[in-house]
């Protein structure tokens, strides 16, 4: 690990992406906070837990920076390190009911989430839950959107966690330096850098036009072309995929999540059976589970808006700040064959990643980040075009602690941007986990959803062979009805 990884470049301002998701923390229908619920296989000692964050905090400047905003926007939005950084308002300890379940750590979880972060603070929390069935405990670790995303908070947060169960100690790094900026100061500096960045911005705006002005000239057509191009992908990128299902377009500010475990060894198997990806597979299950569910309600449809993320991280990008985009497919929910369905899926994901225009809002994200907050909202309101967001996160690979305890299961818990669902695949330790966050104005018949994860799951991983693995719950109970189900590993 290195010593410090805001060293290796971490910025100091806000992205305009970040500082959207940051300003969206207000709002309950726009919180963007992100969380990693993990299953512990023993309860971690609380000294050594909170040294871990400590140490962290230390080595990882964003987990004690807090962002300030300036009074007038003449200059970004600033990460400076919090004068009054207190870790034990980050990290926190709970206990549930004698021998409490996983259940009860999901329903936590939603509250946890549910809740704004402090702004006036670094993004962050961290809660340790004691009390679970077998000596077993959990972490709660939420983050605002604003900090990094999914992937980026792998390499953020890798700093928490061991190798192994008792590692050699590490040395305690100094600490951080802190900052003592306020809105006023950074409002002034953003003043006294203004003329500069006028005539700056005004110099590239004019080797702009006259680099555009000799490209037409030179070759008009293409030029034109080039343009025209580029808007139609735009609208493309823009536009939703498919016609919103009329079971899932009910907003509310009420959530729960269910979750499955399936061996990552089993998932691959059945994805190379049908000739796809693990993501493949992964979409491909989620559209049985929604088919199934709609089908036994009686509203059957052929296809719905479904947003993938797609990571634009390059191996030279810092873990902080967000680097994705999204791809908005038509979820083939009409089609029953599992294989035919994953090769749908895959020619949409192939087709849409090559859109020019497929970053368009990080383009236009810095003229959004200025807009009023009741216009922004507004605006956000009106073009969420999916019924269901679904994110895939690899994580680590090989067995990982946390204050000598083992992490059994990741599950990965995303906000609610105006979506009915959002999903979230991760993979960690040979597990893969699918965990569904749902508004429950949307999905009101919770049992049959449970129900209808697990069918839609097991019908891809019968494509593995005989016997074929079956995806088990890790939220609710097995239904009644079902044949057991058992895997290594638990």
């Amino acid at each position: 690990m290195s010593e410090s990884v805001d060293r290796v470049g971490l910025p100091d301002e806000l992205g305009a992406v970040d500082y959207l998701l940051h300003r969206g923390e207000a709002n309950p229908r726009t919180r963007s906070g992100i969380m990693a619920l993990e299953l512990l296989d023993t309860t971690p000692d609380w000294d050594r837990f909170r040294n871990r964050f400590e140490n962290a905090s230390r080595r990882v400047l964003r987990l004690r920076q807090k962002v300030v905003v300036p009074t007038l926007p003449t200059a970004a939005p600033r990460w400076v390190v919090d004068a009054d950084f207190n870790l034990d308002f980050h990290v926190r300890r709970v206990r549930v009911s004698s021998a409490g379940t996983l259940r009860e750590v999901f329903d936590l979880a939603e509250l946890i989430l549910q809740s704004p972060l402090d702004i006036s603070r670094p993004l962050w929390t961290a809660t340790l839950v004691e009390g679970l069935a077998d000596g077993r405990a959990a972490t709660l670790l939420h983050v605002s959107h604003a900090v990094t995303d999914g992937v980026g908070g792998v390499e953020m947060f890798a700093e928490i966690y061991d190798l192994e169960r008792d590692p050699p100690a590490r040395p305690t790094p100094p600490l951080p330096i802190p900052q003592d900026l306020s809105p006023n100061d950074l409002m002034r500096q953003g003043i006294n850098r203004l003329p500069m960045a006028v005539i700056g911005g005004a110099l590239g705006a004019v080797s702009g036009v006259v680099s555009a002005a000799g490209r037409a000239v030179l070759e008009p057509a293409s030029t034109v072309s080039g343009l025209v191009g580029y808007a139609l992908s735009g609208m493309r990128v823009l536009n939703r995929a498919a016609e919103p299902s009329p079971l899932l377009r009910r907003r509310s500010l009420a959530s729960r999540t269910e979750a499955i475990d399936i061996p990552l060894s089993d998932l691959h198997k059945a994805a190379k059976a049908g000739g796809g990806s693990i993501n493949d597979a992964y979409l491909a299950g989620l559209c049985g589970a929604l088919r199934r569910y709609h089908d036994a309600l009686g509203v059957p449809v052929s296809t719905l808006p479904m947003a993938v993320p797609v990571s634009l991280r390059a191996d030279a990008d810092t873990a902080g700040g967000n680097r994705f985009t999204g791809v908005n497919l038509a979820a083939p929910l009409g089609t029953s064959d599992p294989v035919a369905r994953m090769k749908k899926i895959r020619a949409q994901m192939t087709q849409r990643r090559d859109e020019p225009a497929m970053n368009i809002i990080g383009s236009i994200a810095p003229v959004l980040s200025v807009l009023p907050t009741a216009v922004l909202e507004g605006l956000t309101g009106s073009v969420v075009g999916s019924d269901v967001q679904a994110s895939n996160v690899p994580v680590y690979p090989g067995d990982t602690y946390i204050a000598g305890a083992k992490v059994l299961r990741q599950y990965g818990i995303g906000p609610l941007p105006g979506v009915a669902m959002m999903v979230v695949l991760i993979s960690r330790g040979g597990w893969c986990t699918i965990t569904v966050r749902y508004d429950r104005a949307s999905v009101r018949k919770e049992a049959l959803f449970a129900r209808c994860l697990l069918e839609g799951f097991d019908e891809i991983l019968a494509l593995a062979g005989d016997p074929a693995p079956r995806a088990v719950p890790a939220s609710f109970a097995e239904p009644a009805d079902s044949a057991p189900r058992s895997v290594s590993g638990s």
